[in-house]
């Protein structure tokens, strides 16, 4: 692709926003990143990637901790006394310079962690949010994860708030709020329907910049 896009994926837990952000990589040809950012979120900072793993997309109600933190070595952060303390502060810091420099080396697809917010003076970046309805996520996490209905309500209401306390922290904006996206699509009208769309619009991001 020409300049560099980048499209960010928010997604409600359950949604399948990972599997259509991945196949909307695929189909363009570009890099992908879920999971796979904080290996590179490790590799940049010198953190040991336990410690984005234990943190990754959690909220810390404990700013002024993270802080103090700053006074320990890069090795302190390695030994076993400090990869369950909240260092999420400094985890989401580390991250969001990673989303940055991905974003100017490649064109890819990134996939929560604020990267909309991480990259939002980037013109080329297509922001989309992926939801659905209850009963399709509930249908959809129950045969995944091989739980009850009522067990696979109760992660969706965890993740949920997980992933929105950890946005509304560290971002202006409100997750999941329409206004902050360039699309919001709804997974209940399909994996590929919805790649399509997304790939439609970077093609037609890409022609814009021709």
């Amino acid at each position: 692709m020409g300049n560099n896009v980048v499209i960010t994926i928010g997604r409600e837990f359950g949604s399948g926003g990972r599997e259509i952000g991945k196949k909307v990589a695929d189909r363009l040809g570009i890099k992908f990143y879920d999971k796979e950012l904080l290996q590179e979120a490790a590799k940049e900072s010198g953190f040991c990637r336990e410690i984005f793993e234990n943190q990754d997309e959690k909220p810390t109600n404990s700013f002024l901790y993270s802080l103090v933190m700053d006074t320990y070595s890069i090795n302190g952060y390695s030994s076993a006394p400090f990869l369950d303390m909240p260092l999420n502060h400094k985890v989401f810091l580390a991250q969001f310079e990673t989303i940055k420099k991905i974003a100017e080396k490649e064109s890819c697809v990134i996939v929560g962690r604020c990267a909309d917010y991480a990259l939002a003076e980037n013109p080329n970046c297509i922001n989309v949010f992926i939801h659905a309805d209850k009963e399709f996520r509930t249908k959809r996490v129950a045969a995944e994860l091989q739980v009850n209905e009522s067990k696979a309500k109760d992660a969706i209401q965890k993740k949920d708030k997980q992933r929105a306390s950890y946005y509304n922290y560290y971002t202006e904006n409100r997750w999941g709020e329409a206004k902050n996206y360039d699309l919001c699509l709804n997974a209940t009208l399909g994996r590929e329907a919805c790649a399509d769309l997304i790939v439609a619009a970077a093609k037609a991001m890409q022609a814009a910049e021709k």
